[in-house]
């Protein structure tokens, strides 16, 4: 299919139609549900990006083969053309009916719904609290762009001490054309699924021993991860980044100070005290969930001066953030995981260009990875929700301005996210678009007025007086584990040269020439280039397939041909069989691909 016929699928909250059919389609599955289940409970329905889940209670556990009875359901409910009707009531009355049905997760989520309460009718059969939108009769949907996909656990209102229920998901779209596009990303992105290649490369695993969330990298892994460590600090020391070092705890108060603990307190792992009369007072200390108030504490070790401007410090620092379980997906989502963080200290004359430099170092990184489809969002705070924020008028307008006027100053594409800022401050967040249309945030970009008030920040001037530095927080990868998972499905494993965790494997075909791979390696490995030997003493074939299985981008061969010659016979996964190419030029441009983050 070439790009011009390729098939777009909308997101849900991109698409009014989407939103009908995807509530729609939720509202008769409960009923169908409900129907083959009596006893079944229903919670909340909504509508997610790809599709929509309804969570029910329901004293049997659901099956494979019960989504199959339930989708025919399913279908005799579209065929009968049941006219979908909004009503509108009082609370008094939608108590009264809930209380009738014995639905009590449908009156605990009464209590929170803010009047009018409106409930929509699937004919006269059945109905549920919902606030649309709807499609006019279950007709309009076609049964060929409905799947019901799979079953899962869930929590009551998310919460581990409540009910456990069972969820649902489906998904539905306008042509069963859509569905077939959407099943085939879907298989796509489970060929390319960073745990499963992440786990055939040997680069990670997770261990129930040590906890759900906490990444386990292995040799091949944490290399991985020096490959790019190493790539952005050379990048950072050519712009004057200075490297620091932090713990990984602090006393509650810090992030008291900082507004964190107010915020975010919920999401930080359990405060750690020595008493039960600290713990009372609060006083203890908790893991840290960001790096920047430890940053700051070192600027304020010192008064500077406007000479020292702008200071920018830098850390690769591991921070923990108490994800709920249900919430954790391989790298992409974890507990612990580490940013590249730094936090520039700026005169707000410095401001403007310093945004810009990371804005540039920012996208130098991109092009490096290879990372090309992305677009820019301007994360601003929500107007409507004041509380939500700390600082004054002035300084978020100050920032949310010089924010406006970098990425329109370098041309970007962007979009305006309002409520996505940070509570301190405004956000320039990059979001990439994988090859499956899939968005992750990865680096970022934040001015803020804010912390250096909270704490009380100066430089001296040139004029002698004390002034209040800006600060620039920012990561351009984001976090490790995240880039690493988008890396690894973006690629599909097949990382290029420069990133390769093993760049060249030699497979001798012998034992005879097992020595001359080794020391050919050991050659290799110190001008840096990552070589190994395979020394299963396999066939030919079978060696290759290892190293293909392996994803190794250089395969060597070594034979007597081979040491007689001086020379190596090359075959790569990207481009085949190279032939025979003498050991000095393949060294050379093993070299040329690390020096220019290339491919062989």
């Amino acid at each position: 299919m070439s790009e011009s016929e390729k098939i777009h699928l909308a997101k849900t909250s991109e698409s009014e139609d989407l939103k009908k059919i995807r509530h729609t389609t939720s509202h008769v599955m409960a009923m169908a549900v409900q129907k083959l289940f009596p006893k079944a409970q229903v919670t909340i329905g909504p509508w997610i990006e790809n599709g929509f889940y309804y969570d029910f209670d329901n004293p049997e556990s659901f099956t494979e083969k019960d989504l199959k009875t339930i989708k025919k359901e399913m279908i005799k409910i579209i065929n009968r053309k049941l006219p979908v009707t909004r009503e509108e009531v009082t609370r008094e009355d939608a108590h009264t009916r809930i209380s009738a049905q014995n639905e009590p997760y449908k009156l605990e989520i009464l209590e929170g719904l803010q009047e009018p309460i409106t409930l929509y009718h699937l004919g006269d059969q059945w109905w549920d609290l919902c606030a649309g939108p709807h499609l006019e009769n279950t007709g309009e949907l076609d049964p060929k762009a409905i799947e019901l996909e799979s079953l899962a656990g869930a929590y009551w209102r998310g919460d581990e001490k409540k009910a456990q229920l069972q969820r649902i998901y489906g998904t539905a779209w306008q042509t069963p054309e859509q569905l077939d596009e959407y099943k085939r990303r879907k298989e796509e992105a489970q060929r390319r699924d960073h745990r499963k290649i992440g786990k055939e490369m040997g680069l990670f695993i997770f261990s129930e021993d040590v906890g759900p969330g906490l990444p386990l990298w292995t040799p091949k892994g944490t290399l991985l991860r020096s490959i790019l460590e190493d790539y952005l600090k050379r990048e950072q020391t050519k712009r004057g980044y200075l490297p620091v070092v932090t713990p990984h705890i602090a006393k509650v108060d810090l992030f008291k100070r900082s507004g964190h603990w107010q915020k975010y307190s919920e999401d930080m792992f359990p405060m750690m005290a020595e008493s039960q009369e600290e713990k009372d007072k609060e006083i203890g200390f908790v893991m840290k969930p960001m790096n920047c108030p430890f940053h700051i504490q070192i600027y304020k070790s010192e008064l500077r001066s406007y000479r020292e401007l702008p200071m920018r410090l830098a850390e690769f620092g591991t921070v923990y953030r108490y994800e709920q379980s249900g919430e954790l997906g391989g790298l992409t989502r974890v507990r612990g995981f580490t940013v590249d963080d730094s936090h520039l200290f700026v005169t707000p004359e410095q401001l403007d260009a310093e945004f810009m430099s990371v804005v540039e170092l920012i996208l130098s990184v991109f092009k490096s990875l290879q990372l090309t489809n992305f677009r820019a969002r301007l994360s601003f705070r929500d107007p409507e929700n004041p509380s939500k924020y700390l600082g004054s008028d002035d300084a978020w307008n100050k920032a949310e301005n010089a924010i406006r006027n970098a990425v329109e100053k370098v041309d970007m594409a962007h979009f305006e996210g309002i409520g996505e800022a940070a509570f301190y401050g405004p956000k320039l967040d990059f979001i990439f678009q994988d090859a499956l249309e899939r968005e992750w945030q990865l680096g970022t970009v934040q001015v803020d007025y804010n912390l250096p008030d909270r704490f009380d920040l100066e430089y001296v001037a040139e004029d002698g007086t004390r002034k209040r530095p800006v600060m620039l927080h920012r990561a351009p990868f984001g976090s490790l584990e995240r880039l690493i998972g988008i890396l690894i499905e973006q690629y599909a494993g097949d990382f290029p040269t420069w990133l390769a965790p093993v760049q060249i494997r030699l497979l001798p075909v012998g034992d005879d020439f097992v020595q001359f791979a080794k020391d050919t390696a050991a050659a290799m490995q110190l001008l840096g280039i990552r070589a190994e030997v395979d020394l299963g003493g396999d066939r030919l074939g079978k060696l290759i397939r290892n190293a293909e299985k392996d994803k190794i981008p250089v395969m060597a061969v070594v034979g007597a041909k081979e040491i007689e010659s001086n020379s190596l016979s090359i075959r790569t996964r990207a481009e085949g069989e190279l032939g025979s190419i003498d050991i000095a030029t393949v060294t050379d441009r093993l070299v040329k691909a690390n020096a220019t983050n290339g491919n062989f």
